[in-house]
């Protein structure tokens, strides 16, 4: 059950992403307005990813936060007993700094929380890191741009906390800095920050020097801070701090004049990396969990000792002796109301379980969470409750000495609450544990653990697909597979088993029969292809062709009887579910995908040409060429409409956009107004339209975000806010066919977003003769204009919304508008009703003004739709 991270490093930076650089104390711009008005939830899996840091604040009971390698922060709410997610107005040119690797709560003021982030070190992520500081608990955020770059999804990132605040001066912040960058501090509220030159050593330790791309080769730099909240008063800078470096002889660092100058702390052990330092000031103990690795998924050995801070004495006061251990120790917490009690956890025992250890006599003797009775089996200090989250059993059975579901893996992150030493939470590679009956441990009463984790969603999404029967949505996700959801609001039994894909990479129905499903994904000595008749609910495993490493992408035909894979390895192959046939004259690699409405012909894409195979995939012929040969590239059929293909993609540096084609590929035009687009997608057409609403994730009219369209890409509305941004959103959407405005979307660690219009019904007229415009400039002058628009509802029935959309054929410009909502790509405009004038009964009309600006002419519009019809 390990699960690893780092696979979606590189997608946000080969799709050409540049983050740009905002003064240091930058506030954010103001929301756009988004038209119409979405309402954004989770789908819920809850969890699905590393927490590497959980943070109490010690002055404010219930007030804590999580943080994630790559899905964000996120704060508790005790009255609802759910997580709360910080980050979701991170843009997309600032896509790293989802990545957050240290986290602070004030103690003096409660209401300021930081956050440094930054998610790779390397050049995956071409932005710097910065620190976020919020003084209203992460509801709102300002940005100090740092000039490094920082590691949210780096090796160490389970190190820490990196981020600390001095508990009597809370103007003052340290921040620990990988890549030979050293120790930074602040002293106006994280506002902005400079390098403290009299802390000299920056690191040594990495995790690989020999590996090229920076991942595994970068240094860890300085992985943690904590004070001596004894050794300062109110309003005075604390005087002894300490600091952790990743440097195997060279681990620990004191100051004792607030951080002017700084020692090595004499006598302490080496040979090990110092991961975690909590400071026990009511004790007088340094506590300092060792390992050998950076993390979060090795570690061979480790030691724990403890630092008397009064005398300078040192003592190994390791749970287990260092011969015994097969694994290093990271997860460190002291009980706040009980001095000389502690817990640590040995985070990489994999095999059978992790282990947590604890210590009432200050390390003296230690208990552990399970023990074995005869081997192979053992017995267990608590139980485990995952009813609310039902897949952390990943589907299995192992034999003792294992378990399912596991205590965990990946446990770098352990809190005792300083305010109730019955509690008790851990993170793990998958979810939040917790307990409110950590005092059954030391009188051998059994205790619950159970996942506590509702509202954080950490999956990274990889592909979706909602048929039109059967459950709404089928999922293929990184590290945990993917789901079948029947009901978004709940959390589904289990995720894809027979066989469980590491990551899921693709997914596809058949359009004419959906309960016909078909996935592909990544699996160490397992196949990688899957088959379900009964629509994501049960599944069989499929054969591999020779030399397949991955899942690739597939396509199901319209009609589910046969299949085109095009898998990591090898080549594009046809077949039936059986045996694989090779296809010829498409070049490995390629994209797949299927028309919706003929059974035979399925498309392919790579490297700026188009393909199509009119024989089931048996052969391919290259089509259109000139579309982007750099950067992913994403395409889509539409559901009812024989060789009618969008395709979106590119690189910032080359073609990047939108294409449409209605000939099977044979030929594509760009959509105009459309400066990038990375996803497309369909769903239930507008009421009245007989085109499906599409859905995309691009930039147009100079705004990023996510766009709908109603007329067939005519025109496009943002729908949603600066609020709702999630970082990269570049992996896959798609409308729901059943519910009008209904979109899901991927996020690269913010799980599946989707989102429901607050439009009652959209634009409803028929398609036909139903409305009627008359466009009128009443005013006009050099260079400007005023006009008036009449809409009339002139079919039988009344509507409950309306979307009008024109083209201006000379380039004006719309400037402000009243009684509607407007929205302009290049020459395309629309105007939206307002609340107060949706509603337009049979026979009755809506009116609107705005001003304008034109250049050389002013020309009428040539014509003027209303949910895919021409008005008269």
């Amino acid at each position: 059950m390990r699960r690893t991270r780092p696979l979606l490093a590189g997608l946000a930076l080969v799709a050409g992403l540049l983050a740009g650089a905002a003064p240091a104390s930058a506030a954010p711009t103001a929301p756009a307005a988004a038209s119409p008005s979405y309402t954004w939830k989770n789908v819920r899996v809850d969890g699905g990813g590393f927490v590497p840091g959980i943070v109490f604040n010690r002055s404010e009971k219930d007030l804590l936060y999580a943080r994630t390698d790559i899905g964000g922060a996120y704060r508790w709410e005790p009255s609802t007993k759910t997580w709360t997610p910080l980050l979701d107005s991170v843009d997309w040119d600032h896509w790293g700094h989802t990545g957050v690797v240290g986290l602070a709560t004030d103690a003096v003021d409660p209401d300021r929380v930081y956050a440094a982030v930054g998610t790779y070190t390397n050049d995956w992520d071409p932005g710097n890191g910065a620190v976020l500081r919020s003084a209203d608990r992460g509801a709102t955020w300002r940005r100090a741009d740092l000039p490094f770059k920082l590691g949210g999804n780096m090796p160490g990132r389970g190190m820490g906390e990196r981020l600390a605040i001095d508990p009597h001066k809370n103007s003052v912040l340290y921040l620990g800095a990988p890549s030979g960058n050293g120790l930074w501090r602040s002293t106006d509220s994280g506002a902005t920050w400079a390098k403290v030159t009299s802390f000299t050593n920056p690191g040594n330790y990495r995790q690989d020097p020999t590996d090229t791309s920076g991942y595994n080769s970068d240094e860890q730099g300085v992985v943690w801070v904590t004070f001596d909240e004894s050794t300062g008063t109110a309003g005075s800078a604390t005087r002894t701090i300490y600091a952790g470096v990743a440097d195997k002889e060279n681990a620990v660092y004191r100051s004792t004049d607030a951080g002017a100058t700084w020692t090595r702390l004499p006598g302490q052990p080496t040979g090990y990396l110092a991961r975690k330092g909590v400071l026990d000031a009511r004790g007088g103990f340094l506590y300092l969990a060792y390992g050998d690795k950076a993390g979060p998924y090795d570690g061979g050995k480790g030691q724990v000792w403890r630092y008397a801070t009064a005398t300078g004495e040192w003592k190994d006061i390791s749970p287990v002796a260092e011969a015994d251990t097969s694994y290093g120790f990271s997860g460190l917490t002291v009980d706040r109301q009980h001095p000389g009690t502690l817990m640590v956890s040995g985070y990489s025992s994999w095999y059978p379980d992790t282990q947590i250890f604890r210590s009432t006599d200050s390390g003296a003797t230690w208990t552990r969470a399970w023990d074995y009775t005869s081997y192979p089996n053992r017995t267990d200090r608590y139980t485990m409750d995952v009813s609310s989250t039902p897949w952390l059993t990943w589907g299995a059975s192992p034999a003792p000495p294992e378990q399912s579901p596991k205590l965990g893996w990946m446990t770098e992150a352990l809190e005792i609450d300083p305010f109730d030493s019955n509690r008790m939470l851990y993170g793990t590679g998958a979810t939040i544990y917790g307990t409110t009956e950590l005092g059954g441990w030391d009188t051998g009463t059994k205790f619950t653990i159970r996942p506590m984790v509702r509202g954080l969603e950490e999956t990274a999404v990889l592909d979706l697909a909602s048929p039109p029967s059967g459950a709404p949505l089928i999922s293929a996700l990184g590290d945990i597979g993917g789901f079948r959801h029947t009901d978004l609001a709940k959390v589904p039994p289990m995720m894809f088993t027979g066989p469980n894909f590491t990551s899921t990479t693709s997914v596809d129905f058949a359009e004419t029969a959906p309960d016909r499903v078909v996935r592909a994904g990544n699996l160490d000595g397992g196949p990688h292809i899957a088959f379900s008749t009964d629509n994501g609910a049960d599944w069989h495993a499929g054969q591999d062709p020779s030399g397949v490493t991955g899942g690739g992408t597939v396509a199901a035909s319209a009609d589910g009887g046969r299949y085109v894979w095009s898998p990591d390895g090898t080549g594009v192959h046809t077949g039936t579910g059986g045996a694989w046939t090779a296809s010829t004259g498409i070049p490995a690699g390629a994209t797949v995908e299927s028309d919706r409405v003929d059974p035979l012909t399925f498309y392919g894409f790579k490297a700026g040409t188009f393909y199509t195979s009119t024989d089931g995939g048996t052969t391919f012929t290259a089509r259109a060429g000139g579309l982007p040969a750099k950067g992913p590239v994403r395409f889509k059929a539409v559901p009812g409409k024989k060789g009618d293909v969008w395709l979106a993609g590119g690189a910032t540096d080359a073609a990047y956009g939108l294409w449409h084609s209605t000939d099977g590929g044979a030929t594509f035009a760009r959509v105009a107004g459309v400066d990038q687009a990375d996803t497309i997608g369909f769903g239930k057409a507008a009421p009245g339209a007989a085109y499906p609403a599409l859905y995309t994730s691009a930039k147009i009219g100079g705004v990023r975000g996510l766009f709908r369209s109603t007329d067939a890409g005519a025109s496009w509305v943002r729908i949603n806010d600066d609020a709702h941004q999630w970082g990269w959103t570049g992996g896959a959407i798609t409308g729901d066919p059943r519910v009008y405005g209904r979109v899901y979307v991927s996020t690269n660690g913010r799980g599946i977003i989707y989102g429901d219009t607050g439009e009652t019904g959209g634009t409803t007229p028929p398609p036909g003769n139903a409305c009627k415009v008359t466009y009128r400039v009443t005013n006009q002058w050099q260079g400007g204009f005023q006009a008036d628009v009449t809409l009339t509802n002139t079919s039988a029935a009344a509507w409950t919304g309306w979307t009008l959309g024109w083209d201006y054929p000379a380039g004006q410009r719309i400037g402000q508008m009243w009684n509607a909502t407007p929205t302009q790509t290049s020459t395309a405009v629309t105007a939206r009703n307002t609340g107060w004038n949706g509603t337009v009964a049979a026979g009755a009309s809506a009116s609107f003004g705005f001003t304008g600006t034109w250049t050389g002419s002013n020309p009428a519009p040539a014509a003027f739709t209303l949910g895919g019809a021409t008005c008269t």
